[in-house]
């Protein structure tokens, strides 16, 4: 839509002519305008949908706006069309002509009656008082049809912008949900009974409360771009829909995980039953392990060993059972969880073998390391040394005795290897234990 140009003294017959060529372009563009707002599919639906909130106000103060719009249009053409008669009078229009024609193209000189309720409705009438009649110059006449149909063209793109994006992608998620919820259904995921079935409700109701609202009042999910003055200027507000969309999607990660139980169930289940037990086996080697400790080491802390927690063996019975009866979302966080304390399981009773085993380590390392200086000493042709022979012997009986003194035989042990170092002339090995016993070092 176009301005027209400002007002100034007697116009000649040139401005006049000039003037008169604008206004028909302007009113050629203004009908054009005027046509397409009218035709507009959003338009459409807007005077056939049963509206809501703050759309039914707004699409209350539009039809306000266009029926004056209209008026105002017409006031115009009329307008138009009898500055185009005084001028069409003579081919060199009068001085009386030209003052009738300025006054016409450049005052007040439009008068338009309307509606007192349009009037009042219309949202961009500022001040109006709901006259039947309003006298206008062509000037004002333009910029009051320019702010209306800007108003009005808001409205109806906003509303259709709405209606055009959210509706379809909200059908196509409830699509997606109803072969979630059937999925759903085929693995035991229903209300009640699993968190995702809830889920799944929750989203049927949003999705259906989201339509219902956006069919109604689209205005209500219309966001504006800041700053912008375009009409249909910013976006439809997906918040709703885009948090849904997300829910459903960690729905089916969650449907997914219990088709995967489903699947591969029974080797976890064998795998539970492996682990469990390789522990119990690992215990009952401990166990054992510590009565042979008990009898044959002597002054030392042997850890008490723990029979396997019945608790475990309870859920892997619970876990079967609810394979037996495809309860496969049951089984799913249960077989997570059974999985990680079988596995601590096994490490504490590896934990508990190797902390009572620990007194024989030490022994067998003395043993080993008592052989191994007497071959060095027979290798070095000391083995028939009497004081040798005497120390070894010691320590062996401290070794091979049963219940066995680790720390004495330990002392034995250091004993037998200072004297070889002595009679090898190594550097003395140092202490490693109690106070030394230097009873019998001396040779007769």
């Amino acid at each position: 839509m176009g301005v027209t140009g400002p007002p100034g003294p007697v116009m000649d017959r040139d401005e006049v002519d000039r003037a008169l060529a604008r206004l028909g372009a302007e009113h050629e563009a203004i009908e054009t305008s005027l046509l397409a707002l009218q035709d507009h599919a959003g338009r459409r639906l807007l005077e056939g949908a049963e509206l809501t909130g703050v759309t039914k106000e707004r699409w209350t103060a539009a039809e306000a706006s266009i029926t004056l719009l209209w008026a105002y249009f017409d006031a115009y053409t009329a307008a138009l069309r009898g500055a185009r008669e005084i001028r069409s009078r003579r081919r060199w229009s009068s001085r009386e002509d030209l003052v009738e024609l300025t006054e016409l193209l450049r005052g007040e000189s439009v008068t338009v009656a309307g509606s007192a309720t349009a009037t009042a409705n219309a949202p961009t009438l500022h001040g109006g008082s709901g006259k039947l009649s309003e006298r206008f110059s062509l000037v004002t006449l333009v910029d009051r049809m320019n702010e209306l149909y800007a108003t009005s063209l808001d409205m109806v793109v906003a509303a259709d912008a709405v209606w055009s994006a959210l509706p379809a992608r909200i059908d196509l998620l409830a699509a997606e949900l109803q072969r979630t919820r059937r999925l759903a259904h085929s693995v035991g995921v229903r209300p009640g009974e699993h968190p995702a079935g809830d889920d799944l409700e929750r989203i049927t109701r949003t999705l259906t409360n989201l339509r219902e609202q956006v069919v109604s009042d689209p205005l209500a999910f219309w966001r504006p771009a800041p700053g912008s003055s375009a009409p249909g200027g910013g976006k439809p507000d997906t918040t709703v829909y885009d948090r849904e969309a997300r829910a459903l999607e960690d729905v089916r990660r969650e449907i997914d995980a219990v088709l995967t139980v489903r699947q591969d169930a029974e080797a976890r289940l064998v795998k539970l039953r492996d682990v469990l037990s390789r522990a119990d086996r690992t215990l009952a080697e401990a166990r054992t392990a510590r009565g042979e400790v008990l009898a044959k080491i002597a002054a030392t802390e042997v850890p008490v060993v723990s029979g396997p927690p019945t608790v475990l063996q309870e859920q892997l019975a619970t876990a079967a059972e609810y394979r037996r009866h495809a309860q496969w979302h049951r089984l799913s966080p249960l077989l997570e969880s059974l999985e990680q304390k079988a596995e601590d399981e096994l490490l504490r009773a590896r934990e508990s073998l190797t902390a009572v085993t620990a007194p024989l380590a030490v022994r067998a390392e003395l043993r080993g390391r008592l052989d191994a200086y007497k071959a060095k000493v027979a290798r070095h042709g000391l083995a028939e040394d009497p004081f040798l022979i005497e120390r070894y012997d010691a320590a062996r009986r401290m070794l091979w005795s049963a219940p066995c003194d680790l720390r004495v035989a330990e002392q034995a042990v250091l004993r037998y290897q200072r004297a070889a170092a002595e009679l090898l002339g190594a550097p003395r090995v140092p202490e490693q234990g109690g106070p030394e016993d230097r009873r019998g070092e001396t040779r007769s």
